[in-house]
């Protein structure tokens, strides 16, 4: 299973027959690796509805007739844009989709969408491709990580690094010490002047008090599990 980083916080999950895409701001996003018009996703997560997250979501899901995943408000906006296939849990609540599934976690956060619509932020836990993949969403540091983290032995933490809209690197220290994932995958950092960070400090103070390995990618790189 291969996680391709699109830029930002956007991602690509394949394992050759399943594409799920997460947070899929390609328009206007600085670091996209890809148009919006190049990608057919069978699945679309995603983790709240800023613009930098929720972005192509409409037209990449009308045109892929990709199943959209995410918490029921946003779903319901989705739906009253003509999105067929919508699927709105609630914080707690699993879906199953070709090939896996996706349970929303708690994220500490805001969160509203282009058009307003008001809803809570989530973490993503992806079951796909025999892999736990969390992507933590836009959070600040806060106690319940650690309790995802028993909860779910995670393979690959996609974790926000940037600082000033969410958690900075040394918080995602500390949040990689409580999730405890075996790979780190970093993200949010360097798309704009406010959220600059040194990836590469990250990924030395995580080796070198963690178990965890971090990978970094630039946009259109692939991790293969």
């Amino acid at each position: 299973m291969d996680i391709r980083f699109l830029g930002h916080a956007s991602f690509e999950l394949s394992d050759g027959a399943t594409s799920v895409l997460i947070d899929p701001f390609l328009t206007g996003n600085p670091k996209a690796a890809v148009a919006a018009a190049e990608l057919t996703p069978n699945v679309i997560l995603l983790t709240h509805g800023h613009g930098d997250h929720y972005g192509d979501t409409v037209p990449i899901a009308k045109r892929s007739g990709a199943t959209v995943i995410t918490i029921v408000e946003i779903a319901e906006e989705l739906t009253g844009e003509g999105l067929e296939n919508v699927i709105g849990p609630n914080l707690g609540g699993s879906v199953s989709f070709a090939g896996g599934s996706v349970k929303l976690v708690p994220a500490w956060h805001s969160s509203m969408t282009p058009k307003g619509t008001v809803s809570t932020p989530t973490g993503l836990i992806v079951q796909f491709g025999g892999a736990t993949i969390y992507h933590l969403g836009d959070t600040c540091l806060f106690g319940d990580l650690e309790l995802i983290g028993r909860r779910h032995a995670i393979d690959v933490a996609l974790v926000p690094i940037g600082g000033f809209y969410t958690m900075d690197r040394e918080d995602a220290v500390e949040a990689v010490r409580m999730v405890a994932p075996r790979q780190v995958i970093p993200c949010h950092y360097d798309t704009f002047p406010p959220i600059v960070s040194d990836v590469s400090a990250f990924k030395s103070d995580v080796e070198s008090s963690t178990g965890a390995e971090v990978i970094v990618l630039q946009p259109g790189e692939a991790h293969r599990l």
